[in-house]
């Protein structure tokens, strides 16, 4: 006679679930949420081609001491240059079959309902993209390529890639697609080693992977971010800083070469932040990631220093970096690797119309989509990242991770 076992019940034994799905993907949002928080971050008077502000680039230059009867120094002016913020449009947008919304909504059809995984999910998809596009150089690109292979690259920084991306490989200088509309298949963590699907393709040392047409034929569809701020060569906000000096961070680089890191030290970051201050500036913060932090935490315990985090305003905890008054080192898991940002936030500014909202014009925010059983809608925001005085922030390069 054959006994009771959990084989032999299998039929009859009901499958237990947990009460809601479990994410395992990395929501944290730093930069966006602090700069929102500060008094003058976001601008949401915006409209029309353009955020436009001028900007003061030089004094009155008739000063002079005289003596008696004679003549005063020629008169002078302040002298001003343009600064153009054009806005970027970010979407996000998202396909469910009618199917799906009616028969897995109730708790007893599915972990939650569909509808909502669906609509919540993108949202905080769109947020976290976002995020990466504050450390970015307004091209897109996520990740240069350093070596190619069959159907793979490896590339210098895995940090915002993901299996299911869809991405273009790209030619950095030009936009010129060598792959196109491909998907990632697997991320090999410690090769940095990327595998696409599609047709196998020659890639290069001067090409990287980006989001699908975010930067086509070299336009530029993503926000300005901080490795396009942080510059003391490129244009932003439609003026050169070849042309006006006075339009350009302070970029503390690695006098052995580009490339070459160096051990962290108070001295540099000092130095950095002495930087922009001699030109106006006020080191309000100082993002960096996970790496670089823990090795400014190795540099407070090798001398003996209180390393507790401390609360700071806007509801963020970091370590304190002591430059006159205590300022907060803050780690932020999308900050580029090996740097840190001196960031002055009463001259950071988010300029948008609105937050983050469903393209609900026509009154609805899911539309049917024509001839399908399905319905789509999408969520988008007008803004740019923008800075009023890009001399008062610093980026300090090449560091040693701990």
């Amino acid at each position: 006679m054959g006994q009771a076992t959990m084989t032999a019940m299998d039929a009859v034994l009901k499958e237990v679930y947990g009460p809601r799905t479990e994410t395992q993907l990395q929501q944290e949002i730093t930069a966006a949420k602090r700069l929102e928080r500060t008094s003058d971050g976001v601008v949401e008077t915006v409209g029309g081609k353009y955020v436009d502000f001028p900007i003061k680039v030089s004094r009155n230059s008739g000063i002079g001491n005289r003596k008696e009867n004679e003549a005063l120094p020629a008169a002078g002016s302040q002298g001003y240059s343009e600064v153009h913020v054009p806005l970027t449009y970010c979407y996000a947008r998202v396909r469910i079959t009618g199917q799906l919304i009616e028969l897995a909504d109730k708790n007893y059809q599915a972990f939650s309902s569909q509808l909502d995984e669906e609509m919540e999910g993108v949202k905080d998809d769109a947020a976290k993209d976002y995020a990466r596009q504050i450390y970015g150089n307004g091209t897109g690109l996520m990740a240069s390529v350093t070596a190619d292979g069959a159907n793979t690259v490896t590339v210098d920084n895995i940090q915002y890639l993901e299996i299911g991306q869809n991405i273009d490989i790209r030619t950095r200088s030009t936009g010129v697609a060598v792959a196109a509309a491909s998907n990632i298949t697997n991320i090999n963590e410690a090769t940095k080693v990327v595998t696409y699907d599609g047709a196998d393709v020659a890639a290069t040392a001067n090409e990287g992977i980006y989001r699908t047409d975010n930067f086509a034929s070299g336009l530029s569809r993503e926000l300005s971010g901080f490795e396009l701020i942080f510059s003391d060569t490129l244009v932003l906000h439609g003026l050169d800083p070849a042309v006006q000096p006075k339009w350009k961070s302070t970029v503390k680089t690695n006098p052995a070469g580009a490339g070459t890191l160096r051990p962290l030290s108070e001295g540099l970051m000092i130095e950095t932040a002495d930087a922009a201050r001699t030109k106006g500036g006020k080191t309000t913060v100082i993002f960096t990631g996970l790496g670089v932090r823990r090795a400014y935490f190795n540099l407070l315990v090798q001398q003996r220093r209180y390393t507790d985090t401390k609360e700071f305003a806007g509801g963020f905890t970091g370590l304190a970096f002591n430059y006159g008054t205590e300022v907060p080192v803050v780690e932020d898991l999308d900050c580029r690797p090996n740097k840190m940002y001196f960031v002055d936030e009463k001259a950071m500014k988010i300029y948008r119309n609105r937050e983050w909202h469903w393209g609900d014009t026509d009154g609805t925010v899911l539309k049917w989509v024509g001839g399908y059983d399905a319905w789509e809608g999408f969520m988008k925001q007008y803004s740019e990242l923008g800075t009023t005085r890009r001399n008062g922030h610093a980026v300090l390069t090449d560091l040693i991770e701990g």
